[in-house]
């Protein structure tokens, strides 16, 4: 089995729930402040870690309380933690608000953005192994971390979120690119919704294709996974479940894809076992915590 290494952001989730989310000016009654261990990096390596993935961490945290509670967490999921290095500012922090189990964030960097060339140029990539990043660490730690990956022969798989424009190096860099509609439409410079037809998302996605060889994974929530395999297609259908906070959800479909590629398992059963791990993320609350075992991803995935 190869070794996922993700490369990203750290962040101590601080969230408020509420019964609806407060207009612009307005202020809104909430219920609780809870915290959470999160940042798309640490979510993805704790979803893969527990789906059985022996997983590296790469990033940085301040010298602060978040960062002490954040380190004891992530210890304690099994995650390599070598190449997390101090930074000289505040532990990146979200603030969220989750009502009627949607969410508006707002991210904070701080030490994520000291995540630079230096940390990933040493990190031991062989042949076998996954690395993962997403768009909460600079897009230029990112490209280096992805040319030693290519380099050694490993698969890079990106999550460009929260969406912002890549340039063309970096895009074909990537062997997996996973992203939901939303950030596909802004990458692309195309208007999707959630009720466009699999052809015109599918059709979308191959736009982007920066090889021939590239996959293009288009998450859909409820809808279920479309793909690109290169030039095959393939569909997953969603998984009808009560939606408790959808936090983490896509960390945990990039963590799972990650995982089970890893272990050498196929892309078509890796999107489903992938989309079965998201469906049971959105059941609980919080980003890092919520991420499910194998065990009852495997569950989930016998009932059917």
């Amino acid at each position: 089995m190869g070794r996922v290494f993700v490369a990203g952001s750290i962040n101590m989730d601080v969230v408020a729930t509420a019964d609806r989310h407060p207009r612009v000016g307005e202020t809104v009654a909430g219920q609780q402040v809870l915290y959470f261990p999160g940042g798309k990096g640490a979510n993805q390596a704790v979803a893969a870690s527990r789906l059985g993935a022996r997983t590296t961490l790469i990033g940085r945290l301040g010298k602060d309380s978040f960062g002490a509670e954040l380190r004891a967490f992530l210890g304690a999921q099994g995650i390599d933690l070598g190449s997390v290095r101090d930074a000289d500012t505040h532990t990146g922090t979200a603030i969220i608000t989750v009502a009627a189990s949607d969410n508006t964030i707002v991210v904070i960097p701080g030490s994520n953005a000291q995540v630079g060339a230096d940390d990933v140029a040493d990190v031991p990539l062989m042949k076998g192994d996954i690395a993962v990043s997403q768009f909460e660490i600079p897009l230029p730690t990112i490209a280096a971390f992805f040319r030693r990956a290519r380099e050694a022969g490993v698969v890079t798989l990106l999550n460009p979120a929260p969406a912002q424009k890549m340039s063309g190096e970096l895009l074909a860099l990537v062997d997996i690119l996973v992203l939901n509609e939303t950030e596909l439409g802004f990458l692309v410079g195309a208007e999707l919704s959630d009720s466009d037809e699999p052809a015109k998302i599918l059709d979308v996605a191959r736009k982007l294709q920066a090889r021939a060889d590239q996959s293009i994974c288009v998450t859909l929530g409820k809808r279920g996974v479309l793909a690109l395999a290169g030039r095959e297609e393939v569909a997953v259908p969603g998984r009808a479940v009560k939606a408790v906070d959808t936090t983490g959800a896509g960390d945990c479909f990039v963590g799972a894809l990650a995982a089970q590629l890893a272990d050498g398992v196929p892309l078509r059963a890796v999107l489903a076992f992938a989309n079965a791990a998201a469906s049971i993320s959105v059941q609980r609350m919080g980003a890092g915590p919520s991420m499910p075992t194998a065990t009852e991803v495997a569950a989930v995935l016998r009932a059917g």
